[in-house]
């Protein structure tokens, strides 16, 4: 890993690489083991040099965004983490008024929180939904999250992505996407999305800064959000929601050392304070155990989990 460290310092410079990187700084969790090489490039000509140096080696490497909704083992993460940060891809232009709709470009690594308060200033409607979701807009678009009856394939157009090997930018279309309950093709093909085009209608600014206070307020009075967590944990079962199949199974507030069902919001697991990777896994794992037994549900986590015990 030396040689590739070299290597990679050389083409992002030694201030934007780092070795033995405790990932719990990095994920919202604020868990987990560390990763071998922690890799942030700094524009995209970096980003397809990275790719590129990584394909060529055979490197086992994973690419993320603000890392809310990841979870790295205890054991660590052997290989190289590509961070997509807020700092390098955050670019934000109006490309052009069409057929009723303002059309935007964002980079993929713009916060969820600043991209709504951006639109809202040049009152652009149909993002209030998202205004509360944590994490950038790459991994909103690779998992097309949502919340409150709103979903990223309803406003997405477009995004450019650069292929896994770091050969080609190419522009992927909205209908070819694949996008579905917190799913995307990008799960199949490992694209990095650098940036997304969006639509939106144009809004009144009062009334969108009142619906997303609005949604605001109603997530801070439903869900612990002052404790570290992934958002909910687990993906909604057809017919069901995760949160109450938890609940019912009399597992709100199961511990295991620092990690909780929260007792605010049973679909939730959060980090009281000092939780390691493999206390989230367990409460995982027993909560799991205990819905499928009780009413025969399969919960799957929405929250990637990887590296090694």
């Amino acid at each position: 890993m030396t040689e590739l460290y070299e290597i990679l310092a050389k083409a992002v410079g030694s201030e934007n690489i780092e070795k033995d990187a405790d990932m719990s700084k990095e994920v919202s969790f604020r868990a987990g083991g560390k990763a071998d090489i922690l890799v942030r490039p700094q524009n995209r000509e970096q980003l397809i040099e990275v790719l590129s140096l990584l394909s060529k080696e055979d490197v086992n490497h994973l690419v993320m965004g603000n890392g809310s909704n990841l979870l790295i083992k205890d054991g660590g993460y052997r290989g190289v983490v590509v961070k997509i940060s807020s700092a390098a891809f955050s670019d934000f232009e109006i490309l052009k008024e069409e057929k009723g709709y303002v059309y935007v470009r964002v980079g993929a690594g713009m916060l969820m929180g600043v991209l709504a308060r951006k639109l809202a200033d040049n009152s652009l409607a149909g993002f209030e939904f998202a205004s509360g979701i944590p994490g950038s807009l790459g991994g909103a678009v690779f998992m097309n999250a949502g919340a409150y009856d709103g979903e990223i394939k309803n406003i997405i157009v477009s995004a450019e992505v650069i292929d896994k090997d770091g050969t080609e930018i190419k522009t992927v279309d909205a209908k070819d996407m694949e996008l579905s309950y917190r799913h995307s093709i990008f799960h199949n093909t490992g694209d990095v999305i650098i940036s997304a085009e969006l639509k939106f209608k144009q809004g009144n600014k009062e009334e969108i800064e009142a619906k997303m206070a609005e949604l605001g307020k109603r997530r801070n009075e439903k869900q612990p959000v002052n404790y570290p967590s992934a958002g909910s944990f687990f993906k909604r079962p057809e017919g069901y929601f995760a949160g109450k199949l938890v609940q019912d199974a009399g597992l709100k507030g199961y511990t295991v050392g620092g990690a909780q069902v929260s007792e605010l919001h049973s679909g939730f697991v959060i980090n009281i304070g000092g939780a390691t990777a493999s206390d989230i896994v367990a409460v995982m794992k027993h909560c799991q155990k205990e819905v499928y037994d009780k009413f025969g549900v399969n919960l799957e986590p929405e929250v990637r989990i990887l590296g090694e015990d």
